[in-house]
């Protein structure tokens, strides 16, 4: 007899499972084994949804926790942050990485209170137009913050509606207009029960259906996902893209901008040379940060954090 944890040798097509037939199973998981985050509390309210999302985006809830809790103490609404200048964002940002992503929610939040009296607005296209929300950031907040039903597709979701469905490891590189069709297709007619659907599959994405050593003993689908039951074919498609940083400009532009945030005073030039001995590296990566406005340049070859 064929275990859970040991996929059927056979490689003949599968018939997909049907969604309700994969609705009951992971929303009853999730219900028992959903981890208590604080943006999943009620009084997390919208904003505190939003800028777990923005941090979130390549980086682990491990690392997230610390940074999401010290900045909606500081900044419990929009128009706090919208208050602050945006240096003021990446310097609390810390070492989550992609600092770019403090700049577009500093953005967003000058934004919402310009536009929407400070409140993140309910409605999906105006979450749309807002600077630094795209079409995943857009949807989960509408999901998870207001309970609304709209694919939530971030790399989790595809990688289980992938094998789930479909039958392959993983997922394209980037999203295709058939996971757009398929996640909208596997999505419950019920608004309620569809927002918890997204949060549902994205949790068993991040804790069981993971990109590396799968626990299929412990899924709720497994004895209907279409790739396990075809043998778990080993994946096919194009090579998939590495998360390198040691020795990148990504490491240096690191470096650089955790003298910056360190300093509430100009940085001379000579302060940032000490952190990377190649000039050619360091030099390239200074004028990257200065080009996407984490920097700005001064008088007498200094550097601060933005302004404005």
């Amino acid at each position: 007899m064929t275990s859970i944890d040991t996929p059927p040798t056979s490689t003949a097509p599968v018939a997909p499972a049907l969604p309700a037939e994969l609705h009951g199973p992971v929303l009853a998981w999730f219900d028992r084994h959903a981890r208590d985050l604080p943006w999943r509390r009620p009084e997390a309210g919208a904003w505190g949804v939003m800028v777990s999302e923005f941090m979130l985006q390549q980086t682990p809830v491990v690392r997230v926790l610390p940074v999401y809790e010290q900045w909606l103490a500081r900044w419990p609404r929009p128009a706090d942050l919208a208050a602050e200048a945006p240096g003021e964002a990446v310097r609390a940002w810390g070492r989550l990485g992609y600092p770019r992503r403090a700049l577009r929610l500093h953005a967003a939040a000058v934004a919402i209170t310009e536009r929407h009296q400070g409140d993140v607005p309910r409605d999906h296209g105006q979450l749309l137009a807002l600077p630094g929300i795209g079409e995943y950031t857009a949807a989960a907040v509408a999901s998870f913050a207001y309970g609304q039903r709209h694919p939530v597709l971030d790399t989790n979701v595809r990688r289980v509606f992938a094998r789930a469905a479909t039958g392959v490891q993983y997922p394209p590189n980037a999203t295709t207009a058939a996971e757009r069709r398929l996640a909208r297709a596997l999505l419950p007619d019920d608004e309620t029960t569809a927002a918890r659907w997204a949060a549902a599959s994205m949790e068993l994405g991040a804790l069981v259906c993971t990109a590396k050593n799968e626990d299929c003993g412990r899924c709720p689908i497994a004895e209907r996902c279409a790739w396990r039951l075809s043998g778990k074919p080993a994946h096919d498609g194009p090579p998939r893209r590495g998360q390198t940083y040691a020795g990148t400009d990504r490491q240096v532009r690191g470096r650089l901008l955790a003298v910056l945030r360190e300093s509430t005073e100009p940085v001379t030039q000579a302060a940032l040379d000490a952190v990377w001995d190649e000039p050619v590296q360091r030099g390239r990566a200074l004028d990257g940060l200065v080009a996407d406005g984490l920097v700005e340049p001064l008088e007498g070859d200094r550097y601060r954090l933005p302004l404005s």
